[in-house]
């Protein structure tokens, strides 16, 4: 027997095989319980996303004896005969090969006539849109008012094209492109009843190299297990796809984050052994880039199975404005790395450009004073406000007894130092400032956490992984949950810009200049205008 393609051999034949389009599945199987059928469907999406398949399913549960569940049975002799294409009253159309007028009408004449076997006479056009203008006025008339017996089942990867007027006479139902997960669901279990090896990693590289369509992502996977000889591995994928694997982009990106340009550079020495596409690679940084990001904003908008521990660990190292510069540095140079005099150049100017474009973490104030304007040189004389101004902020230490805070520097400031020391950033650093710290050691550091505060195992995992990072060590992390008697950095941050508040306050209510104002021009100031600088 000739090889069949696993595009074709798992193609769906009914309703509940097909993956990812269960708002179009829905509408289609609701119009068919309540028989409340259209007579033209327009089908749209990417290529490789089910269109003609699911337009397949629908002619054929039109037509079928015994419809199970409103989905076709597939063993009457409706389905059998669409199944083996030698349904009479299914007519399949190639809009691309039959773009004459003539063919739409020899197409139509037969129209009028009873269906052969079936309860319809179904019409389906693919790719409709390579119509010509006289096609589609020749279809208008019998598409606006066909006959009982006839359904239109039309599809199109570019809608555009097509005139409103056709497009008006249809009911249009858009396939959504595919998730990765989707893909490599249905992947595993393809190769699962094909009895085929492969490894996870591998799926996830074919998933994604996918980009949304089924049909693509299957075709890779047939390529794959060529290559393999009869096996599906990440390094032959990456090999066939020649994308490079996710170690070497993590180990660029944890370099980066160090600043240490001697190990960007011996990495770089270390992939060009292996005959990398630098562009390529370069997409690959930026893809884990934009998950890094997703990672610090929304961890919730994501998958997690499709991104690794090290990029969770590098998202705590990252602050999202670094991420945000390394994404549009990336960006701009992979426009350029074709100017570039070699790749390989191209791609480490790209990387030292954001070593180099890398803001510092503390911003640098000047001693010297700054002398500001008078508003007015008859009413304010110019006066000299130094930058720096001290502000004292009290650590504090609740008494379970009486409700009250007291001081207690020491402990709050140490745990308040090490999250900067571990560049948290995002949802990680809200949870670690409502934690106090009890005590650490070589190690386990013991912090307390109010019972209040809703715990998730996903941040206690990556605050421990930046807390062994920041100490050199496998320090253990635990959580204990009781009322909390020290004062967590979400306290000291809020005092702290309360008292910045109240000094900007005196300073603005002390100020001569401000004075002047109040009693010369009845000058007020407006409540919740002042801000500290």
């Amino acid at each position: 027997m000739t090889y069949q393609v696993l595009a074709r051999k798992w193609r769906p034949s009914n309703f509940t095989e097909v993956v990812g389009q269960d708002h179009v599945v829905k509408s289609l199987m609701n119009a068919l319980q309540h028989n409340r059928l259209h007579h033209a469907y327009l089908f749209t999406g990417t290529r490789g996303v089910g269109k003609t398949t699911i337009a397949r399913i629908l002619a054929k549960a039109m037509n079928c004896e015994n419809l199970q569940d409103f989905n076709p049975c597939g063993l009457c002799s409706v389905c059998k005969a669409v199944n083996e294409g030698s349904f009479l009253d299914l007519i399949e159309v190639d809009g691309a090969s039959r773009t004459k007028v003539e063919d739409t009408r020899d197409l139509l004449d037969n129209a009028q006539y009873a269906p052969n076997h079936g309860r319809y006479k179904v019409y389906l056009i693919d790719e409709v849109h390579m119509l010509s203008g006289h096609s589609f006025n020749a279809l208008l008339k019998t598409l606006e008012e066909p006959p009982p017996h006839v359904k239109f089942l039309l599809a199109t990867t570019d809608p555009h094209k097509i005139p409103v007027t056709v497009l008006s006479r249809c009911l249009q139902l858009n396939l959504k492109q595919l998730l990765p997960t989707q893909i490599y669901s249905q992947m595993a279990f393809i190769l699962e009843q094909e009895a085929i090896e492969f490894e996870i990693a591998s799926l996830k590289l074919l998933s994604r190299a996918a980009d949304g369509s089924m049909r693509d992502g299957l075709s890779l996977l047939d390529q794959a297990i060529v290559y393999g000889n009869g096996k599906v591995t990440t390094a032959d994928v990456s090999a066939m796809l020649g994308t490079i694997a996710l170690q070497p982009v993590t180990e660029l990106l944890d370099a980066l984050a160090e600043s240490d340009a001697v190990a960007i550079l011996n990495k770089i020495n270390d992939i060009t052994n292996l005959s990398p596409d630098y562009s390529g690679l370069l997409q690959e940084i930026l893809i884990a880039l934009h998950r890094i990001a997703l990672l610090q904003q929304i961890p919730t908008a994501i998958d997690h199975e499709f991104d690794s521990d090290e990029l969770i660990a590098l998202s705590v190292k990252f602050s999202p404005e670094d991420v945000q510069l390394f994404y549009q540095i990336g960006l701009v140079g992979q426009r350029d790395l074709d100017l570039a005099p070699d790749p390989r150049s191209g791609f480490e100017m790209v990387m030292l450009r954001m070593l180099l474009f890398k803001p510092e973490a503390q911003l640098k104030v000047s001693d010297k004073p700054i002398k500001v304007q008078a508003i007015s040189q008859k009413v304010m004389p110019s006066i000299e406000v130094n930058e720096q101004v001290p502000v004292t902020v009290a650590v504090a230490v609740v008494n379970q007894e009486d409700s009250k805070v007291e001081i207690n520097a020491s402990e709050a400031n140490d745990w308040l130092s090490m999250i900067v020391g571990m560049k948290l950033a995002g949802p990680l650093r809200e949870f670690a400032n409502n934690c106090a710290l009890e005590s650490i050691d070589d190690n386990v550091c013991t912090l307390i956490i109010d019972p209040s505060h809703i715990r998730r195992a996903r941040a206690e995992e990556a605050l421990q992984k930046a807390l062994q990072v920041y100490c050199g060590n496998s320090v253990k992390l635990v959580f204990k949950e009781k009322k909390n008697t020290l004062a967590t950095p979400a306290i000291l941050l809020t005092k702290e810009r309360e008292n910045k508040q109240q000094a900007a306050i005196d300073a603005i209510n002390a100020d001569l200049n401000i004075q002047a104002l109040k009693e010369n021009f009845d000058a007020r100031i407006l409540p919740g205008t002042i801000e500290p600088i």
